[in-house]
């Protein structure tokens, strides 16, 4: 691999190239804040599905293409001097060593778990002691993990099940107050309970150590596979997938079962 020496000189030369588009390119010229905040969250997609299909060659593209952004909005904190790639980097450093006591400083630790433990006592002593525990859950997260980043952050000050099975209990309760709603057929109450459901079972899969959006992709693409596969016969025996009965459709399903390949997908959580 690369010596330190030589990845400084290609960052400084990303850095340059960065500085002379935003003189000269039209484009890069216009971009704000704002008009490059959809296209950082596209591009961190595109790198999760780059992991999720355990591409190393593309997950070294997406990173790539992710690491222009940060350089790009450096770069236009640099222009109106309210801060630059420095900055950006010396808080970075200045905070991982902070989080870090077990390495930086005198505190043992055991396992991982204390380590995190750790990691959100430190954030809720920054600022003063002002923030509270879930401030730091980005508003704009998807739901399914911002619920598992809710339910982690309540779990870092003691907030959780005594025994990880007690939460199956929960899980019924729920799923019994959701069956009353629909048979009462109110919608709004049914909406409530169907979220009330979901997060415990997001928090099932998070006491079990399973990551519910690596889960439920996994899922998804495991659909596709099946689903494209009962496509692609129905149109090789020349039938039409609107004509075709459900058992019709069933029988294939099962061949594409028995096909099915996902199950070799990385497991890519915790």
């Amino acid at each position: 691999m690369h010596t330190l020496e030589e990845k400084k000189e290609q960052f400084g030369r990303l850095l340059n190239i960065m500085s002379e588009l935003r003189t000269k390119c039209p484009w890069d010229k216009e971009q704000t804040f704002e008009s490059l905040r959809t296209l950082t969250i596209e591009e961190t997609y595109e790198l999760a599905d780059a992991i999720l299909k355990d591409n190393k060659k593309e997950i070294s593209k997406e990173l790539g293409d992710l690491l222009l952004h940060v350089v790009f909005y450096a770069e236009m904190g640099n222009e109106t001097l309210d801060f630059d790639i420095h900055d950006v980097i010396s808080k970075l450093c200045d905070k991982l060593i902070y989080r870090h006591p077990h390495i930086y400083g005198e505190v043992q630790v055991d396992n991982s778990e204390k380590v995190m433990q750790n990691w959100e006592d430190l954030k809720l002593k920054e600022k003063g002691g002002n923030k509270t525990v879930l401030s730091g859950v980005p508003v704009s997260l998807p739901a399914l993990i911002k619920a598992h980043r809710i339910q982690d952050k309540a779990r870092s000050v003691g907030f959780d099940w005594d025994e990880k099975e007690q939460v199956w209990d929960k899980i019924k309760e729920e799923f019994d107050e959701l069956q009353a709603e629909i048979s009462d057929m109110n919608r709004d109450k049914m909406e409530a309970e169907f979220g009330d459901l979901f997060f415990s079972l997001i928090n099932a899969a998070r006491l079990y150590n399973i990551n519910p959006e690596n889960a439920l992709e996994r899922t998804n693409r495991k659909f596709i596979e099946r689903f494209n596969y009962l496509e692609s016969k129905t149109i090789s025996m020349g039938n039409d997938l609107k004509k075709m009965s459900l058992e019709e459709m069933e029988a294939i399903w099962q061949e594409a079962k028995k096909n099915d390949t996902s199950h070799q997908t990385p497991d890519t959580g915790h």
